[in-house]
């Protein structure tokens, strides 16, 4: 199928970039950001959480006021304020180069450049996503690229636990934050999953992170499930102990987030996460088994 784009105002996100292969639609933020703020199957709703209200926001003092939006982001870890945090509200740069479009932000006050890489398939629901952030300063700078997908109310990740065979030595790592309850509702684990869903009854956030070697992680929503495949797992350096991938949730929304390796970049030097989306149906009320999502995930 053809891969074609628009650009037409998207509720108070001002104008958005909408690309489409007929199967999946992809809407990315021009005016801020840049945010996947729509992403969804043909016929489907929306899967991604977008804030309309602004609810969530972080005041960087000097440097504005940072707003959620809502979507898919880029941030670089460990999570400081201001860095992290820094306004990302000013206009994206847009550029489609054949079936590749890229939006870049400007240049933070801390010398780096954010920006997103989409190249969707021309025959599946499925889309390679590029998450880069370049150092523009004139000094060696110490993070990782930190990719978030911020998706709605009522979603449930579902990661698998590594089993790689490791005789004496561990294979698992599990990172909690100190606001994460164990005995948490939301969270189950088992010998071969993670599972954590969003409550919108409960208001405590909770988080956890793994170090994921499968390669995937799924989120289960809105009469889809969408697949994250993630680069393999290295043994580098990664932020949290470690982990590769991490969720977190709330009363609003559910986070599946996916960390680089934490070094030092050279100026000019970007870090880059490389991911593919694939959404697929799922009928009402039903969560595939962890043996077909590993099917979808292949």
């Amino acid at each position: 199928m053809a891969i074609s784009y628009s650009i037409k105002e998207y509720l108070n996100f001002g104008k958005c970039v909408f690309i489409t292969n007929g199967l999946l639609t992809l809407g990315v933020t021009v005016d801020v950001g840049p945010r996947v703020i729509y992403c969804a199957l043909e016929g489907h709703d929306n899967i991604m959480f977008v804030d309309e209200k602004r609810r969530f926001k972080e005041d960087c003092g000097e440097y504005g006021m940072w707003y959620n939006y809502g979507g898919h982001r880029l941030w670089s870890s460990p999570e400081l304020v201001p860095e992290t945090y820094s306004p990302d509200s000013n206009p994206v740069a847009f550029e489609q180069n054949g079936s590749r479009f890229t939006f870049t932000a400007p240049q933070t006050p801390f010398g780096k450049v954010f920006s997103l890489g989409f190249e969707l398939s021309e025959d599946k629901a499925e889309v390679k996503v590029v998450s880069g952030i370049k150092n523009v300063s004139d000094k060696p700078a110490l993070f990782a690229p930190w990719s978030l997908t911020c998706l709605a109310d009522g979603s449930v990740a579902i990661l698998p636990m590594c089993t790689r065979k490791s005789g004496f030595l561990p294979n698992r790592v599990v990172s909690l934050w100190e606001y994460s309850d164990v005995n948490d509702p939301r969270f189950k684990m088992t010998n071969e999953y993670a599972r954590i869903r969003q409550d919108s009854f409960i208001r405590t956030p909770f988080k956890a992170a793994f170090n994921n070697e499968d390669g995937w992680e799924a989120v289960v929503l809105k009469n889809q499930v969408f697949i994250k495949k993630i680069s393999e797992y290295r043994f580098v350096r990664y932020p949290d102990y470690s982990c590769n991938v991490e969720v977190f949730t709330n009363d609003s929304f559910l986070e599946c987030e996916v960390l680089g390796e934490y070094r030092e970049y050279q100026p000019g030097e970007a870090a880059e996460i490389e991911e593919t989306w694939r959404i697929s149906e799922a009928p009402d009320g039903y969560e595939p088994e962890l043996s077909e999502l590993v099917k979808l995930a292949e």
